[in-house]
C-alpha cells in the first residue's frame, strides 16, 4: 500500500485552514501535516474546548483529508534557545509575555508538553518540531571554545527536555526534532550526541528532512542507516548548492531566494536530493508514515510547486518488494 502524501501547512499559515483544505484536496493530497500557528492547529484551543479537535477532524475529512502528525516548530525554537527579539516574530503573544528570557523558555517548555497533549486528543502520535540549541552560536571555535562549554550546553539541553519527553512518553507520543540548523542536533554526529546526553529517551525521535542534510555535504541515506529506529516522520524538501567559486556555504547573510547564496532550498526533484534513494532506505528500514511535502522555492509560486510535488511524490514512492525478485527459480525441499 503506497504511502500517504502530505503537505505540511506551515508555509501555508497565512491561509484559512478550510481554504487550504479545499486547495490540498483538489491538488491530490491525502493529508495535511498541520502546523500550530495561524488557524491550523491551536494547542490552547485544543486543550480548552472539547470540541475543537473534531471539529478540525471533521473539516478534513470533508475534503478526504486525513492528519498523522502536528508540528510546533516555531514554540520548540524557544525551550532551549538564548532569547532575543527575533524570538517575538514567530511567538504567540502569551509565549513572549514581557520577553524575559528566562520566562519565555519557561512557557515556550509548558506549551510544548501541552502540545502533546493536545496531539493525543486528537488522535496522533507524532509532534514534529525543533527544539532551539544554547551553542548553536558557538557553532565557529572562535573565540575559543571549550569543550567544557559544549558540554554544559548539552546537559542544559537535556535538563530542558528530560521532563518535557517524560510528558510525551505518558501521553504516548513521539517528538520528532527537524535535525537543522540551529537546533541542538543538525547533523549525525549531534543527533547521536543528543541521543546519548537523553539517555536514548524513547519519546525522541527525527522528523527526517534531507534538505536541511544535503547543503551540509551530508548524505541523507546514511541518517536513516544510522537511526533506522529513530525516524519517526519524513518530509519531502529539496536543496541545491550553487557554488561558483564566488558563493558561500554559508549563505553570506543573504535571505532565501538571493542569487548571491551557495545554497537554496527547491521544489522536490529539482535539487540535489536523491529522493529514490531514500525511498529505498526507507522501505528498507519499514517506514510505513506519511511522506509530506514541506514546499519552499523561492524562484516557483507555491501552487505550482504544492501541485508539482504530491505529483512527484507519487511518482517515486514505490512498495517494497515481499519477495526475492528471482524467487520464481527456488526450489521446493518439500514437495
Amino acid at each position: 500500500m503506497p504511502r500517504p502524501v502530505t503537505l505540511f501547512t506551515g508555509q501555508w499559515a497565512d491561509l484559512p485552514l478550510e481554504t487550504l483544505c479545499e486547495m490540498a484536496s483538489d491538488w491530490g493530497y491525502d493529508g495535511l501535516e498541520l502546523a500550530c500557528w495561524g488557524d491550523h492547529f491551536e494547542v490552547d484551543k485544543a486543550l480548552a474546548d472539547d470540541s475543537y479537535c473534531k471539529a478540525k477532524r471533521d473539516l478534513l475529512a470533508s475534503f478526504d483529508l486525513d492528519c498523522f502528525a502536528i508540528s510546533n516548530h516555531l514554540v520548540g525554537q524557544a525551550v532551549s534557545d538564548p532569547i532575543d527579539t527575533r524570538h517575538k516574530s514567530i511567538l504567540p503573544e502569551r509565549i513572549w509575555g514581557d520577553g524575559k528570557p528566562a520566562g519565555v523558555n519557561e512557557r515556550a517548555a509548558a506549551e510544548i508538553c501541552d502540545t502533546a497533549k493536545a496531539a493525543s486528543l486528537f488522535g496522533v502520535n507524532t509532534v514534529n518540531g525543533f527544539t532551539g540549541s544554547p551553542i548553536w552560536h558557538k557553532l565557529y571555535f572562535f573565540p575559543p571554545t571549550t569543550e567544557e562549554e559544549i558540554d554544559r550546553g548539552f546537559q542544559e539541553f537535556a535538563d530542558r527536555w528530560m521532563p518535557i519527553l517524560d510528558v510525551y512518553e505518558e501521553f504516548g507520543i513521539v517528538f520528532a526534532l527537524e535535525v537543522h540548523p540551529t537546533e541542538i542536533a543538525y547533523d549525525l554526529y549531534t543527533f547521536d550526541r543528543t541521543l546519548d546526553v537523553l539517555d536514548g529517551h524513547n519519546a525522541f525521535g527525527a522528523n527526517f528532512d534531507p534538505s536541511h542534510l544535503i547543503w551540509q555535504g551530508i548524505d541523507p541515506v546514511k541518517f536513516i542507516e544510522a537511526f533506522p529506529g529513530r525516524i519517526a516522520h519524513v518530509h519531502m524538501k529539496d536543496a541545491a548548492t550553487t557554488l561558483d567559486g564566488t558563493t558561500s556555504i554559508l549563505g553570506s547573510h543573504l535571505g532565501f531566494g538571493d542569487a548571491g547564496r551557495g545554497w537554496d532550498f527547491r521544489s522536490p526533484g529539482r535539487g540535489d536530493v536523491d529522493f529514490e534513494a531514500i525511498i529505498r532506505v526507507l522501505n528498507r528500514i519499514g517506514y510505513d508514515g506519511p511522506l509530506s511535502v514541506e514546499w519552499e522555492d523561492s524562484a516557483m509560486a507555491r501552487e505550482h510547486g504544492a501541485m508539482e510535488a504530491v505529483d512527484y511524490v507519487r511518482s517515486i514512492d514505490f512498495p517494497a518488494a515481499d519477495h526475492a525478485f528471482d524467487s520464481a527459480f527456488d526450489k521446493d525441499d518439500n514437495p
